[in-house]
């Protein structure tokens, strides 16, 4: 009879195998492929799930990151979050720029490894970035949001114009048909004003308002549980990567994370992990996101399968850097 400890050592080399075998993996000549330029708009350092967002982007080679932009509550240290993200992960050369600063409820769980980060560094105000990376590259821009939106809202309040030349606005935000919570195993209770719309209403309304392409990933198909078992499998590698991600899972201080942010990155990478149909979503005053009658303005993912999440996100973040010498060019 096995012990406990031999057990789930060959649950987890089952797990890894798994999980290997059944992922499409990374494109061997990203050069092939023209990469996406995205913008990453995050408010990474409250929740968890925005660290291993950044972890997916920068492990997706087919992603051009352009620049990383911080969103909501302390700007300045979440820009000082990434840039420290960024430089023990080897990618010091992506730009971070710091959003407007708010007022915020939601404790900043990873103060203590953000201020452990590089210091006196100037970072360029978020909004003239985003609009900088659209008027450059009119057509190609991506913004992946998983903050509140205020950065955006300010952006198409500046110069709308500029703003409708975005290829799209792929957000983790909205609670459409189903809430936190709701499963598929009872029946649901409805949708719940989502923390990134409730956040900041006039500048969700601005959004979903504006007539720019946008690709929801709603509380409907993001609650995508990080449990034990993945946990151990990541936390057992030694990269900086993987290091970076234990320490800020440990300061985050809670037992399993929701990994709501990282299937926008996921979608901006593969569109078909997280299948959408056109909707007219309308956002009331009371951050509802409703499904509404009317032309369609966002393409809505309702479902996903965590299976097939977790068989795409895993085998990345695992993979050693010196597999992957182009990620995250």
């Amino acid at each position: 009879m096995f012990n406990l400890s031999r057990r789930l050592s060959a649950g987890l080399l089952v797990f890894m195998l798994s999980i290997s075998g059944s992922a499409q993996p990374a494109a061997k000549n990203p050069s092939a492929v023209r990469p996406a330029k995205i913008i990453l708009d995050t408010d990474i350092g409250d929740d968890i799930d925005d660290a291993f967002a950044l972890a997916l982007a920068l492990r997706s080679p087919e992603l051009n990151i352009l620049g990383i932009t911080t969103a909501w509550g302390d700007t300045k240290l979440r820009a000082r979050m990434v840039d420290r993200f960024l430089m023990e992960t080897g990618h010091s050369e992506i730009p971070v720029a710091e959003g407007i600063i708010t007022k915020s409820a939601i404790p900043f769980t990873q103060a203590k490894w953000a201020e452990a980060g590089p210091n006196g560094r100037s970072h360029q105000p978020a909004i003239d970035f985003i609009l900088q990376q659209i008027q450059k590259y009119p057509g190609e821009v991506t913004l992946v949001c998983i903050g509140p939106l205020t950065n955006v809202g300010a952006a198409i309040a500046r110069d709308p114009d500029n703003f409708h030349r975005v290829k799209q606005v792929v957000l983790m935000g909205g609670s459409v048909r189903r809430g936190y919570g709701d499963l598929g195993y009872t029946a649901p209770h409805g949708p719940d004003p989502e923390y990134n719309i409730i956040s900041d209403i006039p500048a969700a309304k601005a959004l979903f308002g504006s007539g720019v392409p946008i690709a929801v990933m709603p509380v409907d198909s993001t609650q995508l549980f990080f449990d034990e078992v993945k946990q151990q499998v990541l936390f057992r590698q030694s990269t900086p990567l993987s290091d970076a991600l234990t320490l800020l899972y440990h300061q985050w201080g809670q037992q399993t994370p929701t990994l709501f942010d990282a299937m926008a990155v996921a979608y901006a990478v593969q569109p078909s992990l997280c299948p959408t149909q056109t909707l007219h979503i309308v956002v009331d005053d009371k951050g509802y996101t409703r499904e509404t009658p009317g032309t369609g303005n966002a393409e809505v993912c309702l479902d996903s399968s965590s299976d097939r999440f977790f068989a795409f996100f895993m085998p990345r973040v695992l993979a050693p850097i010196a597999e992957n010498p182009d990620l995250g060019k």
